[in-house]
């Protein structure tokens, strides 16, 4: 299935995406509205979605009419691991890590498919970075690889969007990785089952009509499993919480001369599988207190 967080007609729920429609998952008691709940509830809200879908019923609303905003608007936590694809480390001229390197990016970041990412007024050195993430869909702790699967609820398409001059204030790289705008995830979350091997899938970036990164999944250093097992070793992972996997090369910081993202401009991420997340580039608003 893909899951879909979705606002129409001024009330934001969840819902199933088939043939170009969102089934809308609000009248049915036993699915809960918000995504986090719904995988929280576990097979039993999947499988009345799935009866939803399979019985024809529910109000069927075309994807054209919604906001689509990111499956997980805000996700409990949202890590990401740097240095995950050998030609990445190798355009940044950095030592390929001894241990999966993780740091976080504030929930207040995320925003969904379309929705345009912000040039801060503080830097123009604004890069992208296409990802795969995967979310947490149960609470869980010391997961063996083996078993790590088991705790995934589906696959998205991250964008880790960074300011690269603020992104080296700090070792922890965080505040650079979460300014406001700065997390766009979506368009939906393909569930598990629908990904059966997602250390193969193709993963292509474009800023307009360049193509800037062209990779596949099965190039990363660390997987997807292996990242719940370590991860897990250290912290409680709960459902929701989102796990970004890593760029290829191709970030603009490293481009001659530099690629970085300008407003009038739109970034385009397509993972086979999954689908497109693509945002367009503004400039900062003015504040409103």
């Amino acid at each position: 299935m893909k899951l879909i967080t979705f606002s129409h007609q001024n009330k934001t729920r969840i819902g199933a995406v088939v043939d170009g429609y969102i089934v809308d998952s609000s009248g049915c008691k036993s699915i809960p509205a918000q995504m986090i709940d719904f995988l929280a509830a576990g097979n039993g809200a999947l499988a009345a979605m799935r009866e939803l879908i399979a019985r024809g019923s529910g109000v069927r609303i075309p994807l054209s009419d919604v906001s689509i905003a990111a499956p997980v608007p805000r996700p409990g936590k949202y890590l990401a691991i740097s240095l995950n694809y050998a030609d990445h480390i190798a355009e940044t001229g950095r030592e390929r890590p001894e241990y999966p390197s993780f740091f976080t990016k504030q929930s207040t970041c995320v925003i969904g498919h379309g929705t345009a990412i912000q040039r801060p007024k503080v830097s123009d050195k604004l890069d992208y970075e296409g990802e795969l993430a995967f979310v947490i869909g149960r609470r869980c702790r010391h997961v063996p690889v083996d078993k790590a699967r088991e705790v995934i609820a589906g696959f998205t398409i991250a964008n880790d969007v960074s300011v690269r001059d603020w992104q080296m204030h700090a070792p922890t790289m965080m505040v650079g990785k979460s300014f406001d705008t700065c997390g766009p995830l979506g368009p939906w979350l393909v569930t598990a089952d629908e990904l059966p091997d997602p250390h193969n899938l193709s993963i292509k970036t474009w800023v307009d009509d360049e193509l800037r990164q062209n990779a596949n999944t099965s190039q990363m250093l660390f997987n997807c499993y292996e990242m719940v097992a370590y991860l897990s070793q250290a912290m409680t992972l709960e459902p929701g919480d989102v796990i970004s996997t890593g760029t290829p090369a191709g970030v603009g910081v490293k481009m001659k001369p530099r690629g970085y993202l300008r407003p009038g401009q739109t970034v385009r991420i397509e993972i086979e599988g999954i689908g497109i997340l693509s945002n367009p580039v503004i400039a900062e608003p003015e504040a409103v207190f």
